[in-house]
């Protein structure tokens, strides 16, 4: 059986309370789920001082060793005044063990979304992100794993064909037009020439970005991984080709203030959107025997959902050919 079936079968709400207990964090019986799939992450109410999270990382997913990695890379960014959250030190440890569980806890940080169509606001992003980049281009991590074309591309699609997830009738379709958009995702490596690899945010959306009146806060480094700067870029992109030309230029505008950015990058940045359509469909299906997979993404695995991939991918194989975006 998949890991994945049983991960969270056991982590009851009496078992997340009981161990904050063991650090000595004594709940006022106030839990809210916050919404994360990948892990389980909770909103706690405490006794004394203000509530905190509590994420309850998912067995067999990442290594104590690879946790703890990342836990020292947010440390580090920390430690230089950049706005992250890192893992709260108890009893001289950020990652805590009970019930079978790895799990650590974070002061609770609120924001809201930034705005993306305000041009301060992108130049600012860009900013903290060079600042971030700089920290990260010190040294690579030494045991989480790079986004690269086999961990993002190759391997999820071989994934989903060993598992029989595409439907029959689509499969040569499917086939297909995976392997010629990983045919489009090594050309464009291949006009990037040898991207420098650093520690990355590695999911920098905007729901993993929290706005104050201070400015930017990037949480959740949980898919932190080595790979090239425009990863953490091109995701707050969106829209017509001309809206991300300016919003590129915004973002670039900040960020080369604190890190110098390789412009050939710039060949990258449909590749990489390629390989994160892909992978995302692997992750939903590595996930598929998790219950609450199925209750949150009922659309996954139907007729429809392939469909709708094929002719996603279609239009990816077109994006890669065009020239890249290049700031004004």
């Amino acid at each position: 059986m998949n890991p994945s079936a049983t991960s969270y079968a056991t982590l009851s709400p009496d078992l997340v309370l009981d161990a904050l207990d063991t650090l000595g964090l004594y709940s006022d019986g106030r839990l809210l789920a916050l919404n994360s799939y990948e892990n389980r992450v909770y909103q706690i109410g405490m006794e004394d001082g203000p509530p905190v999270v509590a994420k309850f990382y998912r067995p067999h997913r990442w290594s104590d060793a690879q946790i703890l990695e990342e836990h020292a890379f947010v440390d580090e960014l920390a430690a230089r005044e950049i706005p992250v959250v890192p893992a709260s030190r108890i009893n001289g440890a950020t990652l805590h063990h009970h019930g079978g569980f790895a799990f650590a806890v974070f002061p609770r940080h609120g924001g809201r979304a930034p705005e993306l169509d305000d041009r301060d606001t992108l130049e600012w992003m860009g900013r903290f992100l060079g600042r971030i980049h700089a920290v990260g281009a010190l040294e690579p991590y030494q045991l989480r794993p790079a986004l690269n074309q086999d961990t993002f591309g190759i391997e999820p699609r071989d994934f989903l064909l060993a598992h029989d997830f595409i439907p029959p009738e689509l499969l040569s379709a499917w086939r297909s037009v995976v392997d010629q958009a990983l045919d489009g995702v090594r050309g464009c490596y291949e006009r990037a020439g040898e991207a420098r690899l650093l520690r990355l945010h590695g999911d920098c959306h905007v729901g993993n970005v929290l706005w104050t009146p201070d400015g930017p806060h990037f949480v959740d480094f949980d898919d932190s991984r080595n790979g090239p700067a425009v990863q953490d870029l091109w995701m707050l992109l969106s829209g017509e080709r001309a809206d991300m030309v300016r919003q590129l230029s915004d973002l670039l505008a900040g960020y080369e203030d604190f890190c110098e950015f390789d412009p050939r990058e710039l060949h990258l940045i449909e590749a990489l959107r390629t390989l994160r359509l892909i992978h995302y469909s692997g992750w939903l299906a590595r996930r598929w025997d998790d219950p609450a997979f199925p209750a949150a993404f009922p659309w996954f695995n139907t007729q429809r959902y392939w469909q709708d991939r094929i002719l996603e991918l279609r239009e990816q194989v077109a994006l890669m050919a065009e020239p890249p975006l290049w700031p004004a």
